[in-house]
């Protein structure tokens, strides 16, 4: 029998009312008019080490910095990380859309310290356990026809002495963004499908969904599909749920290994440097895009506006190293990388790779928006090849350039750094 931990687990609600300015799609300027299924925030506590992942679709290292103070848990032994959906509120000032309410932003910081001391409160002796369900297959690279996707669909049961689950953590690189930019409810997108399937398979437990490393994957569609407000038949509320149970029955028919009870925890900063990538001035590009949004449909628009936003007033700001932050959890034998902002899911499957020596099988669970949601963060192979998450997201995000070729390749050392000491 595996040996006794102290684990609880916590939710709290965290849904806005409608009129908050949405988050995700730079050509999608409505507020929310109403709500289709809750945002939460929720926390599982092990040991001395917590994990709390809100239904936002990202959240500021600054935010994530007085969450983990305020918490009171050793430094490196909490992870602050968002599920990533476009279908919640603004939720990092300056990043991905104007209109972010700072007393909402207030409520969801507070949520996340209430949810890690509820988790904490709530703990009892219990087990792990680490399986590894079926590939899903729904998985697509967004940029490479034929690319590589992550199957992996890691998952951690944590387990009552008598058997019952205090909760269950599935991961899956999939982008949450099922619904598109015609959405104007809020939602968890399908990672609340997922929480909703297993949890009616084990009452009484608490599901969490952790994003994997999905910066270049989807269900198929390009990124460039998003700069349209038109409904398309495969991004609706029934899809995100069909997406949603597939991928749960794949994580509850996930065998389950017992864990053992040693639970370690190990953290680092470093700073991650920008590089432009555009090659003309930034006057006249701004120049051009004032040309073209004086005739483009309101869709394109919207997302021109954004752009010469940035050239105007964010791009002339001095290209200094953004801090990141990486942290490893052991629990028992299963590790957690949680990785900061958008990471592509090469780089997900290099990193366990070098830690479990597969990029499939193992006992290592990569993540991205942990502790900071910066923008992608793109293997060094894939700037050759351009593109929306190469050339252009981070006008939305809200930085002066891209980040310079060799960051993400950076954060795997750490990774694997920390999990040597």
């Amino acid at each position: 029998m595996n040996a006794l931990v102290p684990a609880g687990a916590a939710v709290i609600d965290v849904t806005p009312p409608a009129g908050l300015a949405m988050s995700g799609f730079a050509a999608r300027t409505s507020p929310a008019t109403g709500v289709h299924d809750p945002l939460t925030v929720r926390a599982v506590a092990v040991g001395e080490t917590a994990l709390v992942v809100a239904d936002v679709i990202g959240l500021h290292e600054d935010s994530c910095r007085r969450i983990r103070d305020r918490a009171g848990l050793a430094d490196g032994h909490l992870i602050v990380a968002a599920t990533h959906t476009h279908g919640g509120p603004v939720a990092m000032p300056g990043r991905l859309g104007p209109g972010l309410d700072p007393a909402w932003l207030q409520q969801l910081e507070d949520a996340c310290v209430r949810a890690v001391a509820e988790a904490r409160a709530a703990r009892r002796p219990a087990r792990l356990g680490f399986g590894l369900g079926a590939d899903p297959g729904i998985a697509r690279n967004r940029r490479h026809a034929g690319g590589p996707v992550d199957p992996a669909l890691p998952v951690l049961r944590i387990r009552e002495e008598g058997g019952a689950a205090i909760a269950v953590l599935a991961c899956y690189a999939l982008h949450p963004v099922v619904l598109g930019a015609d959405n104007t409810l809020f939602t968890a997108d399908y990672p609340g499908a997922v929480r909703r399937h297993i949890e009616a398979a084990h009452p009484g437990a608490v599901a969490i969904f952790l994003t994997g490393c999905t910066g270049d994957i989807n269900t198929g569609h390009p990124a460039h599909a998003s700069i349209s407000t038109a409904p398309r038949p495969d991004r609706t509320f029934a899809e995100a749920e069909r997406i949603g149970a597939v991928i749960a029955k794949s994580a509850l028919q996930a065998p389950e290994q017992p864990l053992g009870g040693g639970i370690r925890a190990a953290s680092t900063e470093l700073r991650l440097p920008l590089a432009r990538t555009e090659t003309e001035e930034l006057g006249v590009l701004a120049e051009a895009w004032h040309r073209e949004a004086a005739t483009a449909g309101p869709a394109r628009a919207a997302l021109l506006r954004c752009w010469i936003d940035w050239a105007e007033q964010t791009a002339p700001r001095p290209l200094a190293p953004w801090p990141a932050r990486v942290t490893v959890f052991d629990w028992g034998g299963a590790r957690l990388a949680g990785l900061p902002g958008e990471i592509f899911a090469q780089t997900g499957l290099d990193l366990r790779r070098a830690l479990d020596g597969d990029p499939i099988e193992g006992r290592t669970v990569t993540f991205g928006f942990a502790d900071g949601c910066p923008g992608y963060i793109p293997p060094a192979g894939e700037y050759r090849h351009g593109g929306y998450e190469v050339e252009e997201a981070h006008r939305y995000y809200g930085l002066p350039s891209a980040f310079a070729p060799g960051a993400a390749e950076r954060l795997v050392e750490a990774a694997i750094g920390l999990t040597r000491r």
